[in-house]
């Protein structure tokens, strides 16, 4: 009897429990947690993604890049659209049946219940005629949301675009929803984190018309947007928008760097294309025309992601590791034997300076002989392979054939060949010197992107150190830019070597027999070296890195032309413009300007003088 007794208690225990906790979960429903009765009248109401506008991007000098403009979305939920005229509002939007029943399947199958895009991207000129007569169709309504503008339409390089996420991007980030808008490319997407901001929702209720009435609750249930960062960008605009009028009908890159902090003055890949293009309802379709309608890929990053042989400015880079090595002294002189290498007609070589000035290929030919065949092994090809990675390690520390972390994504790293390399091309202890000889002079396996071309002319002006080139001084008004842009580089040359390269450099342009006779500039004590590129499918590439002033130098830059011949020809005097431009404000030499400007590189055979 007992037992039964205890059995009894215990089944009224558990049906008291259970009576308790529905009777606290029922309070907590109606008096805490009103977020139920919000959803049983979900039917009446209407939820407004507030976008968030994205931050703003300055230049150097605080003139704006980047800034939003408005524009609406037409949002459709498809279970609410019912009884509408479908001719109406077809006439409305301007467009036909086909299109509207189109639409409708599409918003269908993402969902009946929930709200998507059925007109994107309307200016608010476009919506003000359209929401008049919104009250009329039930189902759709209009949403506010911010468009990038590009008020003097450069930098298109640099500062990226923008994208509608797609099924596979909401995969993988869930903070996103179908209708957001995600950085793809450029400053946008390393910085999408900082300029996106926080989306806001506003509630309001409507009547059967479909007509808003007010705000639910007092605006109870709203959040509010915040806006992304603003990021102030260390290019210079003035200088920007110059490089890339000088390149026009012209393939290559011009690449800009203040020495002193790494920042990136200018960075101009042409072709080069209009961001503004990349906006709006016509986007998809300009998008399609510059990737697959157009020749010259204006999409594609040359200064970032083009892949070259640079040439004889690489021959800096064979005297520097040579002094260090002991393998030379600044009074080394070689003969210049064409039948080592081919060369070009000019007095003899008898120290490192006249060497760089009149750029000997037989000298350099000879140097790299010295670094690569040094004695370390009876065998030439055990020697070759240590010598080569001595030299490796060298010009690796130059920031050459190694990442270098810039805030864009995609940048290449080029090519600077070790034994690994030859070792799989030709076996082990298969190769020698003789072999890899065209590496001397900057051809052969030897592959740079013009950006790095830059950061070798800012490690000279800076007599052997370097911080990472980069696009943003700093975040927000009070930000400072990241650390890893405070850190300086170091090479593995010693300083001491730098000035006899620098006096070569100056006279590459001021004295006779220099190959950049073009870049000189009066007042202006400019440092330079010239490259002419073979190219076995046509013109050879012209080429030109420099730095200015000779002393406390500001800006450094690198200018890689594409079919254009000879360095000193085209690439120099493009960079003297530049630097000209940039420290005096002004061109003196309009002739020089008119010769650059006129020239057209994309048809062959044009422009010899």
């Amino acid at each position: 009897m007992k037992n039964f007794d205890d059995r009894k208690f215990v089944i009224f225990a558990i049906f008291l429990f259970i009576g308790i906790s529905f009777i606290i979960r029922l309070f907590y429903l109606q008096v805490i947690d009103d977020s139920y009765m919000l959803s049983a009248e979900n039917q009446s109401l209407l939820k407004i993604t507030q976008y968030a506008p994205r931050g703003l991007i300055y230049d150097r000098k605080n003139k704006l890049l980047v800034y939003n403009e408005a524009a609406y979305d037409l949002m459709v939920v498809p279970k609410k659209v019912k009884n509408i005229d479908t001719i109406a509002f077809c006439n409305l939007l301007g467009i036909d049946k086909a299109v509207f029943v189109e639409r409708m399947i599409k918003a269908t199958k993402y969902s009946r219940h929930k709200e998507s895009v059925f007109e994107k991207q309307l200016t608010a000129d476009s919506y003000a005629e359209i929401s008049e007569k919104l009250y009329n169709f039930p189902g759709f309504y209009g949403q506010k949301r911010t468009l990038r503008k590009y008020p003097n339409s450069i930098a298109g390089h640099i500062l990226g675009y923008l994208s509608e996420v797609d099924e596979n991007f909401l995969k993988k980030d869930n903070s996103y929803k179908k209708g957001d808008y995600v950085g793809v490319s450029g400053i946008e997407k390393t910085y999408e984190k900082e300029l996106r901001g926080k989306s806001g929702e506003l509630i309001f209720t409507r009547d059967k018309y479909n007509v808003i009435q007010g705000s639910y609750k007092n605006g109870q249930y709203d959040s509010i947007a915040v806006s992304g960062s603003t990021l102030y960008a260390t290019i210079d605009s003035d200088i920007q928008a110059y490089g890339e009028w000088l390149m026009q009908n012209k393939k290559g890159s011009i690449v800009a760097i203040e020495p002193a902090t790494g920042e990136i003055l200018a960075l101009v890949s042409s072709p080069t294309y209009d961001p503004n293009l990349l906006v709006g309802r016509y986007r998809s379709k300009n998008y399609a025309d510059l990737v697959r309608n157009d020749s010259l890929n204006p999409l594609f990053n040359r200064a970032l992601m083009a892949k070259y042989p640079p040439g004889s400015i690489f021959k800096i880079i064979q005297a520097l590791v040579a002094l260090q090595e002991g393998e030379i002294t600044p009074k080394t002189g070689f003969p210049c034997v064409k039948s080592l290498v081919g060369c070009h007609d000019h007095p003899g070589a008898s120290n490192v300076q006249l060497a760089i000035q009149y750029s000997c290929n037989p000298y350099f030919y000879n140097v790299f002989k010295r670094l690569i065949q040094s004695g370390k092994s009876s065998s030439i090809f055990v020697d070759s392979e240590i010598g080569l990675q001595n030299w490796q390690k060298h010009v690796h520390s130059f920031g050459l054939g190694v990442p270098l972390p810039t805030d864009i994504y995609g940048i290449k790293f080029g090519s600077i060949p070790g034994p690994e390399l030859y070792n799989r091309y030709y076996g082990r202890h298969r190769w020698a010197f003789t072999t890899i000889y065209s590496v001397s002079i900057g051809q052969g396996e030897v592959e740079l992107i013009p950006f790095q071309m830059a950061n070798l002319a800012a490690i000279i002006a800076n007599r052997g150190y370097f911080y990472v080139p980069h696009f943003i001084k700093k975040i927000g008004e009070d930000g400072d830019k990241r650390s890893i842009y405070k850190e300086k580089h170091v090479t593995s040359i010693d300083s001491s070597y730098y000035n006899i390269i620098i006096e070569a450099m100056q006279a590459v342009i001021e004295q006779p027999g220099g190959t950049a006779r073009r870049a000189k500039i009066d007042s202006i004590a400019v440092c330079g070296k010239t490259g002419t590129v073979e190219n076995p499918h046509g013109e050879d590439h012209s080429v030109f890195m420099a730095f200015a002033p000779k002393e406390n130098p500001k800006i450094a830059i690198a200018v890689y032309v594409e079919n254009a011949g000879f360095g000193g020809a085209w690439a120099a005097p493009i960079a003297s413009l530049i630097i000209e431009k940039y420290l005096k404000g002004s061109i003196k030499d309009k002739a020089k300007e008119t010769r650059i400007i006129e020239a057209n590189f994309l048809k062959p055979g044009e422009n010899k003088k």
